[in-house]
């Protein structure tokens, strides 16, 4: 158990090494969540929303940009070594390939708080929007965290199996995610069978959860526990799946040129 924690550990500072010799991704961390922060709030102040509806796509745009950020950093830890030809030794390495997605995880979740921090800070400066109780704010955000280690592995498992031109799966999974959750409406609008698909993303429970302290009324029993669930099974199942696509890719030869 200590060799893995170290393994993690490991990972979660190689990322930040990453992250930090890049001085523009560390501008572009806070530029868009701010952007997307102050756009939606300025569009709800015109539309003279009511306290309780603002706060319903405040609640969105927050869950947006730390989503977001915090993704990136998941699946940017394989992309690094595709994009600096290193998959290879990587993979040589002794280490089981969920330390590298936990450590990157792991960094993810600190940018995340600290985007998640800033915008709630400047929600409430500027629009006067505040977050119910420290339970229900603290499982919100980790639900946005959880959230983003499954895409994360998703773009994984696309990567290894499809090579670089799955990486814009990096930028687009967040997005995907973000219109089905129901990130500025309830999904109750939804048709079949986009309905159904919003019911299958742990983060639509975890909109509902915390909007229900907004005074709206939830659309699911039990929100917070069922986008744990979710989150559980998406874990478990992701794991395993990105374990096979590396069997996969290893077995075809996608492993060596991903690091050609």
């Amino acid at each position: 158990m200590a060799s893995y924690l170290i393994q993690v550990f490991a990972f979660s500072y190689r990322n930040y090494i990453f992250a930090k010799r890049n001085i523009f991704f560390l501008a572009e961390m806070l530029f868009w969540p701010v952007m997307g922060i102050l756009s939606v709030g300025l569009m709800g102040s015109f539309l003279k929303l009511e306290e309780n509806t603002l706060a319903f796509v405040l609640t969105g745009a927050i869950a947006a940009g730390v989503l977001q950020v915090t993704q990136l950093d998941v699946g940017y830890s394989l992309l690094y070594d595709v994009w600096s030809k290193s998959v290879k030794h990587t993979f040589l390495s002794p280490i089981h390939m969920s330390s590298a997605i936990l450590g990157a995880w792991l960094t993810g979740m600190v940018r995340g708080s600290i985007i998640f921090i800033a915008l709630t800070l400047m929600a409430r400066i500027f629009f006067g929007f505040h977050l119910p109780t420290l339970a229900p704010s603290v499982l919100f955000l980790f639900g946005i965290f959880w959230m983003s280690l499954i895409s994360g592995m998703g773009v994984w498992i696309l990567v290894l199996l499809y090579g670089q031109r799955a990486e814009v799966a990096v930028w687009a999974a967040s997005y995907l995610i973000m219109v089905l959750c129901g990130l500025y409406y309830p999904v109750g609008i939804f048709p079949e069978p986009f309905l159904t698909l919003a019911k299958l993303i742990p983060l639509t429970y975890f909109l509902d959860g915390i909007r229900g302290f907004y005074g709206f009324t939830p659309m699911f029993a039990h929100a917070f526990k069922t986008g744990a669930a979710f989150c559980v099974i998406y874990t478990v199942g992701g794991m395993f799946l990105v374990q096979a696509a590396l069997n996969h890719s290893r077995k075809n030869g996608q492993l060596l040129r991903l690091s050609e």
